[in-house]
């Protein structure tokens, strides 16, 4: 075969191939991979609104003297707290529990997907991270109120990350590609 053959037939094989000129299917998977991550993050950032809103009628109610993002930015974190105005320190404190509910959203979009598709997934999930937020964040930052007994405040707490869960699974179980 003279040289020439070889090309043509080479880029004949390469051409009629099933992922010539396509993107191969690992490569296609990391970006639906990616795509989840940031739509879960997104959905994450939204059920953190949520909870904030839910907060405020429980914080108003005095149900919660003072939320964890709140506690961890005022005790722990007075110095980067301080850069911002005292009229801004609310909406810094949220922007900051927004970020934390997009991270934790796109950790989300990580698990299986036998586990995600399943309805309680988004609410044990949330209930998941209040729990390690209870059990080891807030005593290894030494939080006031990890030594305290709360228990209205645990259940308001508990019920707003259900609500995150719930927000963050979309309510539904998504259909089976």
């Amino acid at each position: 075969m003279s040289r020439r053959t070889k090309r043509t037939s080479s880029c004949r094989v390469a051409a009629s191939a099933p992922s010539a000129n396509r993107v191969s299917a690992g490569e296609s998977a990391a970006i639906v991979d990616k795509r989840e991550v940031l739509h879960a993050a997104g959905r994450g950032a939204v059920a953190a609104m949520a909870m904030s809103g839910m907060r405020s009628i429980t914080v108003r109610l005095g149900i919660i003297e003072q939320t964890p993002p709140d506690a961890i930015l005022e005790q722990k974190a007075k110095g980067l707290i301080r850069l911002v105005s005292e009229e801004r320190r609310p909406a810094a404190v949220e922007l900051v529990h927004w970020m934390y509910g997009a991270a934790g959203g796109a950790a989300f979009a990580m698990l299986p997907d036998s586990v995600r598709r399943r309805a309680w997934s988004g609410p044990i999930y949330g209930l998941g991270l209040w729990l390690g937020f209870e059990a080891v964040i807030a005593p290894g930052l030494g939080l006031k109120q990890a030594g305290e007994v709360r228990a209205g405040e645990r259940a308001a707490l508990a019920a707003d990350h259900l609500l995150y869960g719930l927000v963050l699974s979309e309510l539904r179980r998504r259909p089976r590609a």
